[in-house]
């Protein structure tokens, strides 16, 4: 049974690695790729270990491309808009969740609903309404709308506050606190693993977005480190800017693995824990 189980285990260990290394394959040739010459990287059979080795290439790239206006830029729209969302997702999740009020069921079935709408049908309509009131071509419209709520996330802070047991709040009543000190100083710190996870999606998404910087930001010092290596891909001057290409891959991706990594425990957590209760 023992030699079994070792067995068992040994296999598992195997198909879990071999699993991770293929998940990772994309990754580290994303990272060999971006130090090698634009005519080295898509050679056939690939090379893993870049021959020559170009760390200029992490030097070039920053007179080639305005970099820093695209992460400075990327940067704002994150923190901003990811303050928006967790705040007002930490608001309305509260609210659903603890406060009753007339139609509560019916408003909070409106917003999930709000989830199968697909953005191709809302797209026009918001670019028409920030175009008339002069946004287009600067970051609000990327940060001020994450102010007002995103249904998912609002949704699993909601299941996560459902879970935390109602004697403490009425406690908290007693002794005549507020509703807001009530959610922030009781709820919201209980609810920490729920508000890692928002935060950490909202920092995917907003880090990663395309469509919506493509829509409304046209002019180059307002793009984003997205739009900027998109527009790698349409340059008609007879040079080849892949290897740039990979480096600006690297600064996307880069961000988002470390702050997987820093994260990962409270994120897994929170997931498992915002399904407890319906």
């Amino acid at each position: 049974m023992r030699k079994g189980s070792l067995m068992s285990k040994t296999f598992g260990l195997i198909i879990v690695g071999g699993g991770g290394l293929i998940m990772m394959l994309p990754f580290l040739w994303l990272i060999s790729s971006s130090f090698k010459a634009a005519n080295k990287i898509y050679v056939f059979p690939p090379q893993m270990i870049p021959d020559p080795f170009r760390w200029q290439n992490y030097v070039e790239v920053f007179t080639a491309v305005p970099v820093l206006t695209y992460a400075q830029n990327t940067l704002i729209v994150t923190v901003f808009a990811t303050i928006g969302t967790v705040l007002s997702s930490i608001l309305a999740g509260y609210s659903f969740a603890r406060l009753r009020f007339k139609g509560r069921d019916v408003v909070f079935s409106l917003l999930i609903a709000t989830l199968m709408l697909p953005y191709v049908v809302t797209m026009i309509p918001i670019y028409i309404m920030f175009s008339k009131i002069g946004w287009v071509n600067t970051l609000l419209p990327l940060i001020v709308p994450a102010f007002f709520g995103e249904a998912f996330y609002i949704f699993l802070l909601r299941q996560f506050f459902r879970t935390i047991p109602m004697e403490l709040e009425n406690a908290a009543q007693i002794d005549g606190a507020s509703r807001l000190r009530i959610l922030f100083q009781i709820m919201a710190p209980l609810a920490r693993p729920a508000i890692v996870v928002v935060t950490i999606l909202s920092v995917l998404d907003n880090w990663n977005a395309f469509m919506q910087p493509l829509i409304f930001l046209t002019k180059r010092n307002v793009w984003t480190l997205a739009l900027g290596l998109n527009s790698l891909q349409r340059f008609e001057t007879g040079r080849d800017w892949t290897h740039y290409m990979m480096v600006l891959g690297v600064f996307m991706v880069v961000p988002v693995v470390i702050l997987y990594f820093i994260a990962q425990r409270e994120l897994i957590e929170g997931i498992v824990m915002t399904g407890l209760k319906t």
